[in-house]
Order: structure tokens, then sequence, then C-alpha cells
């Protein structure tokens, strides 16, 4: 089984947000292939369904980002998952726009999502996808996170969304280091 977590804030004044692009990966995920995001468990909102012969969990944690951790380690714990079988995607500030970084492992770097999911499961060797949002040159980063994308921003960021999703199965499909080979660039 695989748990493929999208890191965003609920509600709709965070819909399409920079911080939500996680979010948006489970939607396009959940169309591709036809798994419904609807029940409520967890501390998420998730859906199960199947990929290549594999259970794949697809999840929105409900906590607002900076308490992710506390949904994913219910559902890590509940099946008793092992860290590979882990996929979580998210927006990164030091990525630049429009690009996708896999790694197997790592730090949380700037993001309080991931600082307090590996906080919570006190481990850091999981496959995870950072998508770029770019950086703000000056000014709060906390009010850049929550802003919406301009349109520009937007076609290249529903083209790097679509990339991520494909990249998070390349992930099952193949293996983290062929998804690397592929997408990182």
């Amino acid at each position: 089984m695989y748990v493929i977590v999208g890191l965003g804030n609920p509600g709709k004044q965070y819909q399409q947000t920079r911080h939500n692009v996680g979010f948006n990966v489970i939607d396009v995920l959940s169309e591709k292939l036809s798994i419904r995001v609807d029940k409520i468990k967890y501390k998420a909102v998730i859906g199960e369904g199947q990929y290549q012969g594999e259970k794949i969990m697809l999840v929105k944690p409900q906590t607002f980002m900076n308490l992710s951790g506390e949904s994913v380690m219910k559902i890590m714990s509940y099946f008793d998952l092992q860290m590979e079988n882990l996929v979580v995607i998210y927006d990164d500030i030091d990525t630049e726009l429009g690009k996708l970084r896999i790694r197997k492992k790592g730090s949380a770097g700037t993001h309080n999502g991931m600082r307090n999911i590996i906080y919570l499961l006190q481990k850091d060797d999981f496959p995870r996808v950072r998508i770029g949002i770019g950086k703000p040159e000056r000014g709060d980063l906390k009010d850049f996170v929550l802003k919406r994308f301009s349109p520009d921003e937007k076609l290249l960021m529903d083209d790097t969304i679509s990339r991520a999703a494909e990249a998070t199965l390349a992930i099952i499909r193949e293996d983290v280091d062929k998804a690397m080979n592929l997408y990182n660039g």
C-alpha cells in the first residue's frame, strides 16, 4: 500500500494558493486514477483505490499545514507502513517556480508542514515531491505562500502540478531513483 499525501490548508480561502499545490496534485491524481477523495478519516480527507496492482490512499490533511504530521502519523501507525511507502507532495520556496525536486529523504528545510511530519514520525527517510513556488523578493513569507499565482504563473504551475502527479506515479511504478532521473531538472 502507498500513501500519497498532498500538503495544503483546508478551506475555500486557501484554494489555488501557492501553499496548496500539494492538494492540487492530489486532485489531479484523483481524477487520473478515478479515486474519489471524499472520506473523512485520520484527520484528513482521503480516497482509496488501485494503481498497477498497488493499493493507493490519496490524502489531504485537514489539520492546517503546520500540523500535517498529526494526520500522517495516524495513517502510518494504523497501517504500520514502511517509510518508503509514504510520498509527501508539497510547495517549496527554495525551488524555482515551476521546477520539481524529488528526494528519497532529507530535512524539512523551511517548510513547517514537513517539519511537523518529520518531528512526529521521528524519521525523514520517505520520498517527497517538492514543487517550486518561487520566493518573494521581499515582504512577508506567510503572505507570499498564501497568495494565488498570477495568470502567467498559473499556466506554468498547471503544467508543473500535472508533472508532479506523473512523477508521483513514477515513484510507485518504477522507483524513487528512476523518478528522480526523469523529473528532477
